[in-house]
């Protein structure tokens, strides 16, 4: 197959205009997120001071698709329907006989997958009368995606960005302010909770847990204000489906179907918008790719953590929502994929993972850091840290199909380009970057914090 072209398009006209939910298509339903006071599942009422009613009832939706609305999808036009390419260059270089395929993310404004979920958020928001959203952020791709989506409808933007992320990528928050955003380092001198961790620790690193509980108090004390997550929730990796709807398109226009599916993996919100879409093929009896979830070695929730119920942030405001889990107080050290860098994992990947419909490898970002590289230098594009796990797994499997003579189709979303992110490559280039490995007490530690339901 040759003759299969680079790059593999499809028309506006094409755009897919639902968005899938792998719900109903699942042998037993995922656990419902509990209150985290009476430990009984949540209702609307309960999750109504953060998300306005829309994306409320998309979280708890039984229908298999939902319309995407045409103020979304006009939205969407400025980037999509996205690009895949087949990595000619890359498999030369491998000397493999595997065909790569990646869904390339980076075309959209903010560089990445977020807006996939950032402009609907936004739309529901403005829509329901809010007029300003606050959120986390870990790498600043997800803060970028809603400083770009709130620009849109005339939001404000109030953003927490992990202090190890806010430290080293100084561009990112450059750019969520160009699109009018104020920008905190987490944890941060605003609200109570920040102020006490630098209080015991002034270079303190941050985490995704830690950024969560500030926006989200900061959200629940105004009832004009509304609270965004970039990932994790159902609704979210929703909003990503259009990522896999466009895949299965383009790849039937060239006549191929994946033998294996991987996806960089730390909320789920990539994995899940690439991958949800091609498992209800499987599940239906259409295709039997191996999907495989990759996270990195120094936060591995589904390798290393434990399949419980635990809280979404650090403090212990958010639902309990059973999920692989490191203990919502585990701090990652400061690795530079600092989109992966959570405690937990979405509670519909931890599901389907736990129902053996999917895989999971952990990856040292060193490994990570010299896929990229061959990749930047075949391919063209420096990919950001979170899917360099993604490179280094198809290369991986690649190699393996060397040694084997398998001509298998590896397909993989590479969710956002590295251009604000120099500052990690150049830690690798000049040998300065290590690898991160979690211990079991560390482990331990965190999870002794987690509430036994």
């Amino acid at each position: 197959m040759a003759d299969i072209p680079h790059r593999i398009d499809l028309n506006e006209s094409e755009m897919p205009t639902v968005w899938y939910n792998l719900i109903p298509d699942l042998p037993v339903p995922p656990p419902p997120p509990l209150h985290p006071g009476t430990h009984e599942p949540v209702g609307p009422d309960d999750l109504a001071p953060l998300f306005p009613m829309a994306l409320i009832e998309q979280e708890v939706t039984t229908q298999r698709y939902v319309d995407i609305p045409g103020e979304v999808l006009d939205v969407y036009r400025l980037w999509r329907p996205s690009p895949l390419f087949r990595a000619h260059r890359l498999e030369k270089e491998l000397g493999t006989p595997a065909r790569i395929y990646y869904k390339y993310e980076g075309v959209s404004p903010a560089g990445s997958h977020k807006p996939n979920t950032a402009v609907p958020q936004a739309y529901y928001n403005h829509a329901e009368g809010i007029t300003k959203l606050t959120t986390e952020t870990g790498a600043g791709q997800w803060g970028t995606a809603l400083a770009f989506a709130t620009a849109q409808y005339g939001m404000e933007c109030e953003i927490w960005q992990v202090a190890a992320s806010y430290r080293l990528k100084p561009h990112r928050r450059t750019m969520m302010q160009l699109w009018g955003a104020t920008v905190h380092s987490s944890p941060s001198e605003v609200t109570e909770y920040g102020r006490q961790l630098l209080a015991e620790n002034p270079d303190h690193t941050g985490s995704l847990g830690i950024a969560i509980s500030e926006a989200v108090m900061m959200a629940a004390a105004d009832p004009n204000v509304r609270y965004a997550l970039g990932s994790v929730l159902n609704h979210v990796l929703l909003h990503q489906t259009i990522i896999g709807e466009e895949a299965l398109l383009q790849l039937a226009k060239i006549g191929e179907t994946p033998d294996v599916l991987v996806g960089c993996t730390g909320g789920g919100s990539n994995f899940g918008g690439l991958s949800f879409p091609f498992l209800r093929e499987k599940l239906a009896g259409r295709m039997n790719p191996t999907i495989r979830c990759v996270e990195p070695a120094g936060c591995p929730s589904l390798t290393k953590g434990e399949y419980r119920y635990d809280f979404g942030d650090a403090v212990g405001m958010t639902p309990l929502m059973k999920m692989h889990t490191l203990g919502h107080g585990f701090i990652p050290d400061p690795n530079h994929a600092g989109g992966l860098r959570y405690h937990g994992m979405s509670p519909l990947v931890s599901h389907i993972y736990e129902l053996g419909l999917v895989e999971a490898e952990a990856i040292p970002q060193l490994e990570c850091f010299a896929g990229a590289m061959t990749f930047a230098r075949t391919e063209g594009i420096v990919p950001a840290p979170e899917p360099t796990h993604a490179i280094a797994a198809a290369i991986r499997e690649a190699l393996r199909c060397k040694e084997t003579g398998e001509e298998k189709v590896i397909l993989t979303a590479l969710c956002g380009h590295g251009h604000l992110d120099l500052a990690s490559y150049e830690q690798y280039l000049n040998g300065t970057m290590v690898d991160l490995d979690l211990s079991q007490s560390a482990i331990d530690a965190a999870m002794a914090e987690v509430p036994v339901l």
